[in-house]
C-alpha cells in the first residue's frame, strides 16, 4: 500500500510554531559533521556566527581530528561517536585542541549517542548522517519538537510512515538539493495546482552509455564523478542513479505527489537543480552553481535566506543548459525504486539495504557494475513473493531493521553466488 500522507511532510507554506526566528544565533546540532554535508554546515555556521550557534556535534567516528577541531572551533557543549571504542581517542584528541585546564565538551559514544543529541536543547536539527542509521536520529528530533533540517534521505526511504507520523506541518525543510529546490518552485504555487515533479540528475559519470558498454566498469570510473564530491557510496549511487531513485521516493514522501508524476530529467550542467510543472502549464526551476552550502543555509536558516551563502552565475558569460530523457533500459534503478515506493512498507528499507551491500560488494571487486541493481531488484523479488516474518514486513522501527537485516544478508549470498559463478 502506498503511504499517503494527510498533508505534505515539507510544505514551504507553512511555518513550524518553534521556526519563529529566536533573538540572536540559532541553536543548532550537527549530525555527520565530519561528512561532506556537515563540513560544509560547518562552514556555513562559522560564516554567519550571527545567526548559528552549534551546541552539539555527532560523526562515526572515523575523523577524530578533524571532529576534535570542529568542535573546539564551534566551542560546541557536546560530541557524540557512534563507535563505542573511540571514546578514548575522541576525549584525547579534544584535550590536544584545548588549552591546560580548559574544559571539554562532553563525549557521548555507542551507536544511540546521535539520537540523544537529536533530542537535546536546541532549535534546529541538521541530519546529515548517511545511511538508515539515520532513522531513529530523525524521529527523536521530531519528537523533541525541533525543527528538523533534513539531508539524510534513507529517514523517509526506510521509515516514511514513521516520520509522518511524528512530523508536524512545516517541521521538516529538506536538504537535498534537489528536494530543496523542489521545496522552493513549491512557492510559486499552490499544492492542488501542482502537474508534476521534474527531478533533474546529471546523469552520472556513464551517461550515454548503454548497458553493454557498462558492464565493464571499474570503482575507479564510477567514483569520478563529473559535479559533486561525494563520499563513496553515495558517489556510486550516482552511477547507477539508485540516488535518483531514492530521490524520487523522498519526493513523493516529502510532497505528497503521486509517483506519476515524477519525472527524472538528465541535466548534465547540474545548473537546474529540479522543476515544478503546475496545471497551468508554467513550470518553475531553481538554478544556481552546484554547491551544497545554499540547501544547507537554507535549511539551518528558513524561513529566512542567508545572504551571500554560496556562488551565483555570471550572467555577463554565454552558457547553454542541456536536458535529456532518462535511459531506462541502461537506468532501470529509477523505474525500480518508483514500484518500491509503491510497494511501500518495508520494501523501501529492503531496497536501500540491499544496495548498500551491493555497492560495498563492487568496490570490493566482488560484484560488477550492472550486478548493483539486478542483485538489488531480485532481493526486492524475493521480499515482495514472501513476505513473512524474517523480512520483517511489520512497519515498526524494529520491522525496518529485520527487513534491512534480512535484505544485507540476502544480497550478501548473491553477490558471493555471482562470484562463484565467474570463477
Amino acid at each position: 500500500m502506498t503511504h499517503s500522507p494527510a498533508a505534505p511532510l515539507a510544505d514551504p507554506h507553512q511555518r513550524y510554531p518553534t521556526a519563529a526566528v529566536p533573538e540572536g544565533p540559532r541553536d543548532v546540532v550537527i549530525l555527520g559533521s565530519t561528512g561532506s554535508i556537515g563540513t560544509q554546515a560547518v562552514d556555513v555556521v562559522l560564516a554567519n556566527p550571527d545567526r548559528f550557534r552549534v551546541t552539539a556535534l555527532s560523526a562515526a567516528g572515523g575523523r577524530v581530528e578533524l571532529l576534535a577541531g570542529q568542535a573546539h572551533r564551534l566551542q560546541v557543549r557536546a560530541v557524540a561517536v557512534a563507535r563505542e571504542e573511540k571514546a578514548a581517542e575522541v576525549r584525547e584528541a579534544l584535550r590536544a585542541q584545548y588549552g591546560p585546564g580548559e574544559p571539554i565538551p562532553e563525549v557521548l559514544a555507542g551507536p544511540d549517542a546521535a539520537t540523544a543529541l537529536a533530542k537535546s536543547p536546541c532549535h534546529t536539527v541538521l541530519n546529515g548522517i548517511t545511511g538508515s542509521i539515520g532513522l531513529a536520529p530523525t524521529l527523536a528530533a521530531l519528537e523533541a519538537g525541533r525543527v528538523l533540517a533534513l539531508a539524510n534521505k534513507e529517514s523517509l526511504i526506510v521509515g516514511g510512515p514513521l516520520v509522518a507520523a511524528r512530523a508536524e506541518p512545516g517541521q521538516i525543510v529538506p536538504v537535498d538539493s534537489e528536494h530543496s529546490a523542489l521545496f522552493q518552485a513549491l512557492l510559486g504555487g499552490e499544492r492542488r495546482e501542482v502537474r508534476k515533479l521534474l527531478v533533474t540528475a546529471s546523469g552520472g559519470p556513464f551517461r550515454g552509455r548503454t548497458r553493454a558498454e557498462l558492464a565493464e566498469v571499474t570503482p575507479q570510473d564510477a567514483l569520478s564523478h563529473p559535479t559533486w564530491e561525494m563520499g563513496p557510496v553515495i558517489t556510486v549511487n550516482s552511477a547507477t542513479l539508485v540516488n535518483k531513485g531514492l530521490e524520487v521516493i523522498e519526493a513523493h514522501l516529502l510532497y505528497d505527489i503521486p509517483f506519476d508524476r515524477i519525472q527524472v530529467v538528465v541535466h548534465p550542467q547540474s545548473a537546474v537543480h529540479s522543476m515544478v510543472e503546475f496545471t497551468d502549464g508554467s513550470t518553475l526551476a531553481q538554478c544556481g552553481p552546484p554547491d551544497m552550502r545554499l540547501p544547507i543555509a537554507l535549511g539551518l536558516g528558513w524561513p529566512e535566506r542567508v545572504p551571500d551563502t554560496g556562488p551565483v552565475f555570471d550572467w555577463t558569460k554565454a552558457m547553454s543548459w542541456d536536458f535529456h530523457p532518462l535511459d531506462e533500459a541502461a537506468f532501470p534503478s529509477v523505474a525500480l525504486a518508483a514500484r518500491v515506493g509503491e510497494l511501500g512498507g518495508t520494501a523501501p528499507a529492503v531496497y536501500n539495504a540491499a544496495n548498500e551491500e551491493c555497492v560495498e560488494a563492487f568496490l570490493g571487486g566482488r560484484l560488477p557494475f550492472t550486478g548493483i541493481v539486478d542483485t538489488v531488484a531480485a532481493v526486492v523479488e524475493e521480499h515482495v513473493a514472501k513476505p513473512d516474518a524474517a523480512t520483517g514486513t511489520e512497519l515498526t522501527l524494529d520491522g525496518v531493521l529485520g527487513a534491512e537485516d534480512w535484505a544485507r544478508a540476502r544480497a550478501r549470498e548473491l553477490a558471493a553466488s555471482q562470484v562463484e559463478a565467474r570463477v
